[in-house]
């Protein structure tokens, strides 16, 4: 671990056998926790490449459990939607929420998730709130995607070598500092969907993790980054202002930047967009899918998922991905999904 510290020290950008020798050491119980947190944080601040996360995501994924999902046999397209967290505004659970209007729309939508790490309300957190079951067996996880065209993948369940890094973690987490583990949880989804709407903390990583989903496979995606109007970074598409997109399609990846109203929907404030702890979040998300919630909260929902819609390839453009969005709340359709979810792991 120590040559693996002073490598980094020096600039130069670890290998896949560097990155295979780093993950023994960290999962390792007989490797110094203050070891570990020193050659993550070295990492971190010289600034993880795409190379490196990506060899690490192949590492863990090799060590996580299968839920054998067969993507063949899904009857539309496979898409996950998450964030990386850390932007700090503890915003409403958007991915969450999209995700039912989404798989009411045509699309199957394999939700990977965890537990509040950087906000008030993780994904688990608001759907264990709604009653949703974190984990459900192979045989009734299939059930579920066939049924309903959706499912959740509780990050926890699924890779157990987190454990391992649990002291490392904590650790760091008490000194305030990020490490790549801030970046991997939505590049870990074990169920490997071929598209993906992911969001980041910080505009440089759009790019970077473009890249990374380049490498692993994916045949289309979208990394973005939202702003507020205070200038603040989000990691969703933004109402408040424009959002950077950097868009893998047909192997390319290109970067522009998307700006709410050409989609069709109002511009909202940051203020408006904040959400709270698990029950005041759940409510809200039930009250978005229902046409309760107005207001910049659910045009940000519409917003998202209509860029998950173009993503899925159920529609050509943000606008009409937009506008099926709406359909799907107004129709009920999306809420109906929620409740089907509800009562099948109750």
């Amino acid at each position: 671990m120590q040559g693996l510290i002073e490598k980094v020290r020096s600039g130069a950008e670890l290998d896949e056998d560097d990155i295979a020798i780093a993950t023994v050491q960290l999962i390792s119980a007989t490797v110094d926790d203050a070891l570990k947190a020193d050659f993550l944080a070295q990492l971190h601040e010289r600034g993880e490449t795409a190379g490196e996360i990506g060899a690490f995501v192949r590492q863990l994924l090799a060590r996580a459990k299968d839920p054998g999902i067969d993507l063949a046999s899904l009857s539309g397209p496979a898409i996950d939607v998450c964030g990386t967290g850390g932007d700090g505004l503890d915003l409403f659970n958007v991915s969450t929420t999209i995700m039912f209007i989404l798989a009411a729309g045509g699309a199957v939508v394999l939700k990977h998730g965890n537990r509040s790490v950087t906000s008030c309300c993780g994904s688990a957190d608001v759907l264990e709130e709604l009653g949703v079951s974190l984990v459900l067996e192979a045989g009734n996880l299939r059930h579920c995607i066939e049924d309903l065209g959706l499912c959740f993948l509780f990050a926890r369940h699924y890779h157990p070598v987190f454990r391992a890094l649990a002291a490392t973690r904590e650790h760091l987490a008490r000194r305030k500092t990020r490490t790549i583990f801030n970046l991997l949880g939505p590049l870990l989804n074990p169920a490997r969907p071929p598209r993906q709407l992911l969001g980041v903390y910080a505009s440089r990583l759009t790019r970077v993790f473009a890249q990374v989903l380049q490498k692993l496979g994916r045949e289309r995606a979208w990394v973005v980054y939202g702003r507020a109007e205070n200038g603040a970074g989000m990691d969703d598409l933004s109402v408040c202002g424009a959002s950077t997109v950097a868009e893998l399609k047909n192997g390319e990846i290109a970067t522009r930047e998307v700006e709410s109203a050409s989609a069709g929907v109002s511009l909202g404030t940051l203020a408006e967009l904040r959400g709270g702890d698990r029950a005041e979040n759940a409510a809200l998300l039930i009250g978005i899918l229902a046409g309760e919630i107005h207001g910049a909260k659910r045009e940000m929902t519409l917003l998202n998922a209509g860029a998950g819609f173009v993503i899925a390839g159920v529609a050509e453009t943000l606008p009409a991905g937009v506008a099926l969005a709406r359909e799907q709340i107004e129709s009920g359709r999306a809420l109906a999904r929620l409740r089907a979810l509800q009562n099948f792991t109750a």
